[in-house]
């Protein structure tokens, strides 16, 4: 089905009369007399969506005619470019591949059209109807429950979730190139789909809650090794994570490292790296000053401008310009300083009395047992 999506995304629109079909599986339960057949209904409903029909080649040699050159044309593919075959590493990169073949094809000639495959079908494409507004879901909805190592168990392939949600059962769409995993309507995770029984997929930012308790496991961790081999984890992190392991040990520096890494749940990763490499260039190890490099390091915004700072003697709620220490220098925000409406804005004194605690001496005395 995510085959047919992307094919339509690619076309641009969806055929008007039929698509030709070799009785495939997933959409024929059971193939009756002649061309009547019992479709699952999952693949109705994704008929339904896209709005086509279905025509069904007779099995056998009496529908071989019907399908056309379609197999000869798979075979030639195959062979021109396909052989030897490729070696990849995901499955994106795969289609990535195969995209790019298919955008060369469309120079080719066949053998007495007079023109190229994609000239012939810029004309063509009128005939198709435009794709509808929601895309159809094409993943498997399953609910796995989450295992004590953070993870889980998709088609024997295990997956790292947040680790908030151990012990808990959650919703995964297991669709053909990756995973999606939702808490209600939100996404807290996703994953490339694994090919492979028993291999793993983690992700670092799910386990930095239990790291932050024992910070002794992230050096061995496998997440680590994954974030490493994916490029999140940095030459900058390795940095930033040696000189706090010096200046506060161990423990104390690993946990400087991890709440780090817990500024990219709400900074962007170029922000960040910026702010530990600010760090590190004035000897630092704190997490509050690489946040604020980090932020310095983002777009300037006009926060300065919005607040009510009185700088110029205005009114209150008046807008003034930045002033010395205030707004923007450079292109990076700086912080504010209220010294000015301080000085020029004087605190009323207070005339009110000071007031009596004469009235609780009486709790000072002790009375006898018999008194009322």
């Amino acid at each position: 089905m995510e085959g047919h999506v992307e094919a339509f995304r690619v076309l641009g629109g969806v055929p008007t009369r039929h698509i030709r079909y070799d009785n495939l599986k997933p959409a024929v339960n059971r193939v009756c007399f002649g061309r009547t057949r019992i479709e699952s209904q999952r693949w109705v409903t994704f008929r339904s969506h896209y709005g086509f029909d279905a025509f069904y080649c007779i099995p056998g040699i009496d529908g071989a005619h019907e399908k056309g050159g379609v197999e000869q044309e798979g075979g030639r593919f195959r062979r021109t470019h396909l052989v030897p075959v490729p070696e990849v590493d995901t499955l994106a990169e795969l289609n990535n591949l195969l995209a790019d073949i298919d955008r060369r094809e469309d120079a080719r000639h066949v053998h007495g059209r007079e023109h190229s495959i994609g000239v012939d079908f810029a004309a063509e494409a009128e005939c198709l109807v435009s794709l509808p507004t929601d895309e159809f879901d094409c993943g498997i909805t399953l609910t796995p429950t989450v295992r004590r190592d953070s993870r889980i168990v998709v088609r024997q392939s295990y997956y790292s979730v947040p680790a908030r949600f151990i012990g808990r059962q959650i919703r995964v769409s297991l669709r053909a190139n990756d995973l999606v995993v939702f808490d209600r309507d939100s996404v807290v995770a996703r994953h490339p789909r694994i090919t492979r029984r028993y291999h793993y997929r983690d992700e670092l930012d799910h386990y930095l809650e239990i790291l932050l308790i024992k910070p002794g496991a992230l050096a061995g961790s496998t997440a680590l090794a994954q974030a490493r081999t994916d490029g999140v984890f940095t030459a900058a992190h390795d940095a930033f994570w040696a000189a706090a392991r010096t200046t506060h040990g161990e423990a104390a520096g690993t946990r400087a490292l991890i709440e780090v890494l817990l500024l990219h749940r709400r900074m962007p990763a170029a922000h960040v790296l910026a702010g530990i490499a600010a760090a590190l260039s004035v000897g630092s190890t704190s997490v509050d000053v690489v946040a604020i490099e980090g932020r310095k390091a983002g777009p300037a915004t006009s926060a300065a401008e919005d607040l009510d700072v009185d700088a110029d003697g205005g009114e209150a709620g008046e807008q003034v310009s930045p002033v010395a220490g205030a707004g923007h220098v450079d292109g990076r925000a700086q912080v504010i300083s209220l010294n000015t409406r301080r000085a020029d804005t004087a605190v009323p004194a207070d005339t009110r009395p000071v007031p009596s605690v004469a009235i609780y001496d009486q709790l000072l005395s002790r009375r006898s047992k018999d008194t009322a």
